[in-house]
């Protein structure tokens, strides 16, 4: 198996090419446990008109259609950022094994920035979750873009 940092990279190609699409640059995949990426997918709520496609969203769906399985036993999900609300009760509901994801998202992050929901006694399922792998290249992206949004046009 290949590290965290080596599915982070995949990640951030996903983020690239939503950032390519005009998205927020969120990516994700999903890695069985062989190593094999399983399922991918980018930030496109836009393109799509559908406010549940976070990038975690669209990569479970890949996975679980290639898997022929909803759940995701023994799988790992990298992703750019922290997941939201939404992107953990997915996460959860998808029995992945584990959870890694780059930079922290201060606003609505549900792993260490607002909440834990992954600690909470009410779940039925526990996922592994590690933070900060290529925080630095995420969070970078991220303020580009957003930087690039705010200014005028015509000024860069």
């Amino acid at each position: 198996m290949r590290s965290d940092e080596f599915y982070m990279h995949r990640a951030l190609d996903q983020a690239h090419q939503g950032l390519a699409a005009g998205e927020v640059p969120v990516g994700a995949v999903v890695v069985d446990a062989l190593g094999e990426i399983v399922g991918q997918g980018f930030n496109a709520p836009v393109a799509l008109h559908d406010p549940s496609a976070h990038a975690e969203i669209r990569a479970l769906r890949d996975a679980g259609e290639r898997l022929g399985n909803y759940r995701l036993d023994g799988c790992t999900l990298y992703v750019t950022l922290e997941p939201c609300l939404m992107c953990t009760g997915a996460i959860i509901q998808a029995r992945l094994a584990r959870m890694v994801y780059g930079a922290a998202e201060p606003r609505s992050g549900m792993v260490e920035s607002k909440a834990n929901l992954f600690v909470q006694p009410w779940h039925h399922h526990r996922v592994a979750v590690q933070g900060g792998v290529l925080a630095t290249r995420a969070s970078r992206l991220m303020r580009e873009f957003f930087s690039a949004r705010r200014e005028p046009p015509g000024s860069a």
